[in-house]
């Protein structure tokens, strides 16, 4: 497809619609007929420059998908699942923290990444999309951002995870550099990757049980981490790509303004325990629903510089239609935010974005018996559902099921991850095409400096509620979280280098594991279990090389300066 700038403009739009190679797999809309058939060609760079904007809010909405309602729903889950038991010794409270860690917060932290890179390796005409966007952030993660971090603030790293990651880290891209070698992955190198990452798990679980041993702690530490009681968060603004964990509180660090810590999904009307009337009052449900769909905070307006602003107006319409579609749970909250009309809009609206969203809506566009199309029937069962569970339920108290809304809000949230991300991959392939570039420089720049640097390049961590380490994790582990340049940079200046280092290496080990091994596995079908991957430039090859090179460089330079 990239000789259609080879032709007379006047031949674009046949030579798209008529080559096979053209055809964008999924997506809402054919990006490429619309540049080369919509656009006239002198108007062609206004049409990159439009596209090159949808790319930018396209990385805004998986950003504020992940974080305000991915990532919270994902921990409530996890909550539910594994750390709602009654744990009493420290130990296994250790054991368990750990496995939520590199399961549960790397798959929320990890989420835009693992799916753009399920999605590109989806169609083998965009696998090199994620192989560059893997060795790319690789190569400025474990060079750039950890060399910065270093000059920030010097540190002594921690020696056991460190070896731990780097080792991963190393078997991981080796493995990736022999299947680009072969040219192709087959069914069991793809669970093979997969496989690689439950060892993962298991190692940092069993170290983790080395390293309590060692300290020899019987009982939890006061002011831990208890399930089921909420999350030590820690102040600061909005995060996009991933949610780094917090550093330990201090008691000089305990949030003194309960109007920053925002909960995801909360509304406008929750300021905080200072704002609340002091003696409790009934709301109507109209007033409920108005107020937990307004996605703006008017104190907090008022107090923002106009960039800040600025920004807040392009996020409104996306967190509306998420606040809409999208329920959350939040175990930090006495009503586990719980809003009856809102939640029993979202049994009619979230089952409606998973059938219209999955396979770009073929699956609820779909008739049944060439009559009653699928979204029809949904939405009939859902507004049944709905109506029953408003007139059996009250404002004030949510039902015994309500953790059930955080698994529906897992899916709708997925979804809607998945279509963003879709979107994005097909863009990227249309501006490859325009400028005759690969796969690969595009996977390496663009889709890897958005996830390398951070969707809205904020300058401080944040501890999300919901998505952060339990404080029984110890620093050094940093089990889960992405690498963030701004974030990583500024918690080193913070004091936390360690953390900080540790996450350059820790956090991509699930991307690179889990995004290839399903990516691969889900293209795979019965008739045929071999992928192809060809590299289509020299420039893979440099990157791998480079990535296996910082690699060892680090993994023998560190020790050699005793971790300092």
């Amino acid at each position: 497809c990239w000789e259609v700038r080879t032709h007379n403009s006047s031949e674009w739009c046949h030579f798209v619609q008529s080559n096979p190679d053209c055809r964008l797999d999924g997506g809402f809309l054919d990006y490429l007929q619309g540049v080369f058939c919509v656009f006239p060609p002198r108007l062609l760079p206004l049409a990159v420059t439009l596209y090159a904007l949808w790319l930018l809010y396209l990385f805004v909405i998986l950003a504020v998908t992940a974080e305000k309602f991915f990532c919270p729903n994902l921990s409530a889950i996890s909550t539910t699942l594994k750390l709602s038991h009654n744990v009493a010794a420290s130990l296994v409270f250790s054991l368990t923290s750990s496995l939520h860690g590199v399961t549960f917060l790397a798959f929320g932290n990890g989420a835009p990444d693992v799916f753009s890179a399920v999605v590109a390796f989806s169609n083998p005409r965009t696998a090199g999309l994620a192989i560059g966007a893997v060795f790319g952030a690789g190569v400025f993660v474990t060079t750039v951002v950890a060399g910065g971090i270093a000059l920030v603030k010097p540190f002594t790293a921690a020696s056991r995870p460190f070896l731990r990651d780097v080792i991963f880290y190393m078997v991981a891209v080796f493995l990736t550099f022999m299947v680009l070698y072969l040219g192709r992955i087959t069914l069991g190198e793809a669970l093979g990757y997969l496989g690689l990452y439950i060892f993962y798990v298991f190692t940092v679980v069993l170290c983790t049980w080395i390293h309590r041993r060692q300290q020899g702690e019987g009982l939890a530490p006061p002011g831990s981490w208890e399930p089921g009681k909420g999350h030590l968060t820690v102040p600061g603004p909005p995060r996009s790509w991933g949610l780094l964990p917090p550093p330990p509180l201090l008691p000089a660090e305990m949030p003194t303004d309960t109007e920053e810590r925002e909960s995801s999904g909360t509304n406008s009307a929750d300021y905080g325990e200072e704002y609340r009337p002091l003696l409790p009052s009934r709301e109507s449900s109209l007033h409920i629903l108005a107020a937990a769909l307004n996605p703006l905070d008017h104190r907090k307006w008022r107090r923002k510089p106009w960039y800040w602003r600025l920004f807040k107006v392009f996020r409104v319409p996306v967190e509306l239609v998420l606040l809409l579609t999208v329920p959350v749970v939040d175990p930090d909250r006495d009503d586990l935010n719980w809003k009856r009309p809102l939640n029993c809009l979202h049994i009619l609206t979230s089952p409606l974005v998973f059938v219209l969203t999955l396979k770009s809506g073929t699956y609820g566009l779909y008739q049944i018996q060439g009559i009653f199309p699928v979204w029809a029937l949904v939405t009939l069962v859902g507004a049944v559902l709905a109506i029953i569970i408003f007139i059996t339920t009250s404002n004030e108290e949510p039902p015994k099921y309500h953790c059930v809304f955080a698994f529906l809000g897992f899916l709708a949230s997925a979804m809607w991850i998945n279509a963003a991300a879709t979107e994005l991959v097909n863009i990227l392939r249309t501006l490859g095409v325009i400028f005759q570039l690969s796969n690969t420089v595009l996977g390496l720049t663009l889709l890897a400096w958005g996830n390398s640097i951070g969707g809205k390049g904020s300058a401080a961590p944040q501890g999300h509620p919901g998505c952060t380490h339990p404080p029984g994790i110890s620093q050094g582990l940093s089990l889960s979280p992405p690498a963030d340049t701004f974030s990583d940079l500024t918690m080193a200046r913070q004091g936390y280098p360690r953390m900080a280092f540790s996450a350059c290496f820790g956090g991509i080990i699930f991307n690179i594991l889990v995004g290839v091994g399903l990516g691969c596995l889900l293209q795979m079908s019965s008739s045929q279990p071999v992928v192809k991957l060809e590299p289509d430039s020299l420039l893979v090859w440099i990157l791998a090389g480079a990535l296996g090179l910082s690699l060892v460089f680090s993994f023998v330079s560190v020790p050699a300066q005793c971790f300092q």
